[in-house]
């Protein structure tokens, strides 16, 4: 076994396993169809851009996001686990850092605030390659950085997740928190866009 499985492969196993659990009476037959779609009801990408949003407009929760990622965004309501609870690391871009996330060992990612993950995200090609190479993967996805610019690749884990905060755009000073907020996409967020 080689560790690495087709999705038709891991569909097959997890219908399976939903399949057992049901004939042993341990699940109702469409519990864990509502628990995922309780789990992703709130999940959006708009979660994480409200977040970046109320950054770029205060100081102060912009300084305990970067400190705790886990308790600012709780106090906006949000979190970025699930089943379990995970921690919350928001790094920042500067003019002279970019960062960006990758899960190199699945596919980790802040769900509740990003929304279901990419697919490139899972991919095999962006996991291994985004360590070794991110400067020419950003490239891909169009982001051409100075090669003065450090970056900073995060490996989530089951336990952390990252999430990015990009750099507020120039000229968006009389902009309001929803107007920036509708300015962020998801890419952003982990890190293969910029704003």
């Amino acid at each position: 076994m080689t560790g690495q499985h087709t999705d038709a492969e891991i569909s097959r196993r997890v219908r399976r396993l939903e399949t057992l659990l049901e004939d042993r009476g341990l699940i109702a037959d469409t519990a864990l169809d509502e628990a995922l779609d309780a789990f992703l009801s709130g999940a959006s990408p708009v979660n994480g851009a409200k977040i970046v949003a109320r950054a770029w407009t205060d100081p102060d929760f912009r300084a305990r996001l970067l400190a705790d990622g886990t308790s600012a965004v709780a106090e906006l309501g949000f979190s970025a686990g699930g089943v379990q609870p995970q921690r919350l690391r928001v790094v920042e871009n500067t003019p002279d850092t970019h960062n960006v996330v990758v899960c190199t060992l699945c596919s980790c990612y802040p769900v509740r605030l990003l929304g279901p993950s990419p697919g490139w995200y899972k991919s095999e090609a962006y996991r291994s390659r985004v360590v070794r190479e991110p400067r020419a993967v950003l490239e891909e996805f169009g982001v051409r950085l100075p090669d003065t610019t450090c970056i900073t690749v995060w490996d989530s884990t089951s336990e952390t997740r990252y999430l990015v905060l990009p750099m507020r755009p120039a000229g968006t000073e009389h902009l309001d928190e929803a107007a920036l907020a509708g300015l962020v996409r998801r890419d952003a967020l982990i890190g293969t866009a910029v704003l």
